[in-house]
């Protein structure tokens, strides 16, 4: 049967991963990307150990201690019981923030018509320019979808991109901006350095670019003699 054990494993507690909440994660094993500085090789390559009925066991023990639980991966909306596993979530009290690559954006259409993850973090990994040859695949249209999608429905969520000095460059960083300026993006976009000296799917080297993020905002901002609103934070 399929999914019989698709959970990779479970961060009990988390402060960092769910904006002003506690949380706990669940991450779920497998992905349709093999971004190259991706430090979880072992999430995306490998096998769940855990399954769903022990994640519920869990959770029942965290009822008043935990708000919300993350669900990650990997890309969990690949999961053929994700939205069975949501509802049983939902239904015991907790919020979810779900951690998608967008890669799906039939599956997150539904789910946000379900009105079942409360918050979004879609990674936008990169340009159609490179978007390959750092994800190993060519679903950049799909993510597009799922950013035009989560804009127009009004579902709260951020963007997220992790920047390795090899592989997005300041001029990137720039472009990025200027897209989701054009898609109408107006929330907060967060940008991840990549953490040297972890294992990656790509066995990446050391990122040694930092970026002047206020120089970048304000080039956007008089290029379009107007003030940008999307909230970039860098981190």
């Amino acid at each position: 049967m399929k999914d019989q054990t698709p959970i990779y494993n479970i961060t009990p507690f988390t402060l960092l991963d769910y904006p002003d909440k506690v949380a706990c994660i669940i991450r779920l094993a497998g992905c349709n990307m093999r971004c190259v500085y991706c430090y979880n090789p072992e999430i995306v390559l490998g096998k769940g150990t855990i399954n769903f009925e022990k994640v519920l066991e869990f959770l029942k023990l965290r009822k008043g201690i935990l708000d919300g639980v993350v669900l990650s991966g990997g890309e969990c909306t690949m999961h053929s019981k994700i939205i069975w596993l949501m509802k049983e979530i939902k239904a015991m009290g907790f919020l979810i923030k779900l951690d998608t690559n967008g890669s799906r954006p039939l599956m997150i259409e539904h789910l946000v018509n379900l009105k079942l993850p409360d918050y979004i973090a879609l990674d936008f990994k990169a340009l159609p320019d490179k978007f390959e040859a750092i994800t190993g695949s060519d679903l950049f249209e799909n993510f597009e979808h799922t950013l035009s999608f989560l804009i127009a429905s009004g579902q709260k969520f951020e963007v997220r991109t992790t920047v390795h000095s090899d592989l997005i460059k300041e001029n990137d960083l720039e472009r990025m901006m200027r897209y989701l300026s054009l898609m109408k993006y107006k929330g907060t976009y967060y940008i991840q350095q990549f953490v040297n000296g972890v294992p990656t799917v790509g066995n990446v080297g050391h990122s040694i670019s930092t970026f002047n993020m206020q120089d970048i905002v304000s080039e956007l901002e008089n290029a379009a003699h107007s003030r940008y609103h999307i909230d970039l934070v860098f981190r």
